[in-house]
């Protein structure tokens, strides 16, 4: 009768979503670009006998098992026999390119040299994993080999029936002792010996197998088999059988094999021979998995229709930057800008651009604050507003802009306060007692929502409103950045930091003195229009949006100092390796634009010691009065130039202008 050869069952490759998942984190913030081969690890189940009921009593369904690599797979946390490598490549193309023989033939090598060298059954279950992750579709291509040598002659059953049950060979209490001490032992062992004697039955590692020992009549040698064929024994078998005949020729010729299923019903041989020749040199091996068409090939996952839509996006919008970082400023530092949280002071023109920008730029907190409702002039020109918007006499606008970047990015959080802010020389009056009462609650919101917040943007309408946010973000040292449109030009800027003991934040070269950068105020920029050309707005807002990413990527912050200009430059050159420069370049205080001409000027505004908006003396008033001083502020215009000395200054002009003679030119005079 001619002898049954062996056939193996192949192990079936089995990945979960959270594979996937810790896969696109790894590829995103530790991998990026590279292309290095990744360690990871699996682990496969044991086939089982599963009872069908619809079949009637005793009718049992094999279920096998299957590889499985999962999150965890990336850590080596779990109790693992398939210790393997991944590849994952960066494009398509790159994958389908990839040279599969030589990747397969290495990893058959390092199986073949381990048990040459190192005599250890770890890598005998190791696998390949090649892999191209498309995270804009969530999409997987991968495809998995478990290289296996081959026999030659091949091995096979010496007598019939062939497998038969292990209890015929064991008896229950053997097989429960077996079962208790795979179960005990530190590492699971995916191979082992099961050793017979007077003294009962003890498990030990294959890798104590002794050739005078361990004879055919006293040992059999097990595996956890993931097979469910009644005939088959799982794929883990075949290098088990290479590693015995490699190392122990003379001695392994016939073998007993315990292929230990579920605890119910694992199967053994009585024998299995087979007969080589040259066991130095590695033998050809075989592996490569079949995909869903059984053919020779790679599978695809596609994770796109059962992902969270909102996780999507939120990934989707780290990876547009993500991919940025890669390619072109390693150096930025994406959580920084993720972690700002900034509230836009008006949620009009400007603040709908700035807070579509900050999207952009992947910023997880914006707080708008409005006091007004849309109107049915401001959809074509605010972006974050629809018609529905301006029914029904129009909704807040803060509420209303925050509901829409919800329905732009789910994962953003953004909220909308309607307030009101009161301004200088806009007197509050003293009844009814209620509107006082009122003014006391939004300038104590207000202030809390600027202790609250990182980054705050002025982009009302009038001058007059942007005085009370700037004290308050001076005074809590906040980075603020304001944007002030014309017809056809603009302003922005950012407000210079608090002075602190011993710090320079910008130099004056044409003075030598040592002064810090100024604000809003500082500088008398009183122009402003209500009417401007429509991509006036568009362009302002990006640019204080890109003013700010380039502050909070430089080293000092808020205290960045401005660049400097080039000794002998023009206007808008600046000395190279400045400290006014960041990963992204310069660090500018104020971009005045002229779109009339399609020009931009870097200008540097020297802080005023009586700015009415930043001055120590109005923030020192403010931080020991409180809202009395803003009170007085409110109603009396003349108050912050008393408490400046800008009034006492203006009387001094004024003398002096009194003081001088002046002198007509007549109509005879030269003319020069």
């Amino acid at each position: 009768m001619t002898p049954t050869i062996v056939q193996f069952t192949p192990l079936p490759s089995l990945t979960h979503p959270s594979f996937w998942h810790k896969l696109t984190e790894l590829k995103l913030d530790v991998l990026k670009l590279s292309d290095a081969e990744v360690e990871i690890s699996a682990t496969y189940r044991v086939g089982r006998l599963i009872e069908d009921r619809e079949s009637g009593p005793g009718a049992f369904v094999g279920v096998g098992g299957s590889l499985g690599v999962e999150e965890e797979s990336f850590a080596h946390s779990v109790d693992a026999s398939l210790p393997s490598g991944s590849a994952n490549y960066n494009t398509i193309e790159d994958f389908k390119a990839a040279d599969k023989s030589k990747l397969f033939n290495d990893a058959a090598d390092k199986i073949w040299t381990s048990i040459q060298t190192s005599r250890s059954t770890t890598l005998l279950n190791s696998f390949l994993l090649i892999t191209y992750a498309d995270l804009k579709k969530y999409r997987y291509y991968y495809w998995f080999a478990f290289p296996a040598f081959t026999s030659s002659p091949a091995w096979h059953i010496d007598d019939n029936p062939g497998w038969v049950g292990a209890e015929s060979v064991f008896t229950h209490e053997q097989m429960q002792n077996i079962h208790e001490q795979l179960h005990s032992s530190e590492k699971r062992l995916a191979y082992f010996l099961v050793r017979s004697s007077p003294d009962g039955i003890s498990v030990v590692p294959v890798e104590d197998y002794n050739p005078q020992k361990d004879t055919v009549e006293t040992t059999v040698i097990g595996f956890i088999d993931p097979s469910a064929q009644p005939q088959n024994p799982g794929w883990p078998l075949r290098n088990l059988l290479a590693y015995l005949r490699s190392l122990y020729p003379q001695s392994t010729s016939t073998l007993r094999i315990l292929s230990w299923r579920d605890a119910d019903a694992p199967r053994g041989p009585e024998s299995v021979p087979a007969k080589g020749n040259d066991v130095s040199a590695r033998p050809s091996a075989v592996g490569w998995e079949k995909n869903v068409q059984g053919k020779l090939g790679p599978r695809m996952a596609d994770l796109a229709p059962m992902m969270d839509p909102v996780r999507l996006a939120n990934q989707a919008v780290d990876l547009n930057l993500k991919l940025m970082r890669w390619r072109i400023l390693p150096e930025l530092n994406l959580e920084k800008i993720a972690e700002t949280k900034c509230l836009l002071l008006g949620a009009g023109t400007l603040g709908c651009y700035v807070a579509r920008c900050l999207m952009g730029w992947g910023v997880r907190t914006i707080t708008f604050v409005d006091s007004s409702k849309v109107s049915f002039s401001n959809p074509v020109r605010q972006p974050l507003f629809k018609f529905e918007d301006c029914l029904n006499g129009g909704k807040p606008k803060a509420e209303c802009a925050a509901e829409r970047l919800k329905e732009v990015w789910p994962g953003i959080n953004a909220t909308g306060h309607s307030l009101s802010i009161p301004m200088p020389g806009h007197p509050i009056p003293a009844s009814p007692p209620t509107v006082l009462e009122q003014t006391k609650k939004d300038v104590a919101k207000l202030e809390e929502l600027i202790e609250s917040h990182d980054a705050v943007y002025l982009l009302m309408d009038s001058r007059e409103s942007r005085w009370l946010p700037t004290v308050i973000g001076r005074a809590k040292d906040k980075l603020v950045l304001n944007a002030a449109l014309g017809f056809d030009t603009f302003l922005v800027m950012r407000h210079g930091a608090r002075p602190q003991a011993g710090s320079i934040d910008q130099r004056d070269e044409l003075g030598g003195s040592k002064q810090h950068l100024g604000c809003y105020y500082c500088n008398d920029y009183r122009r402003a229009c209500r009417f401007t050309r429509p991509g006036l707005a568009s362009i302002a807002a990006s640019s204080a949006v890109e003013l700010m990413m380039s502050v909070i990527q430089h080293p000092q912050g808020a205290r960045a100092p401005a660049p400097r200009p080039s000794p002998n430059g023009t206007d808008n050159q600046f000395e190279e390796g400045a400290e006014g420069t960041s990963v992204l370049g310069l660090v500018p205080h104020q971009l005045r634009g002229y779109l009339a001409q399609f020009r931009n000027l870097h200008i540097v505004g020297a802080a005023y010691d009586r700015c009415t908006g930043c001055s120590e003396t109005v923030v020192k008033a403010y931080e020991t009065q409180g809202f009395d001083m803003m009170l007085n502020a409110f109603n009396d215009p003349k108050y912050l130039e008393r408490l400046t000395g800008l009034d006492k200054l203006y009387e001094d002009g004024e003398k002096a202008l009194a003081d001088v003679e002046w002198v007509e030119e007549g109509e005879d005079g030269d003319d020069f």
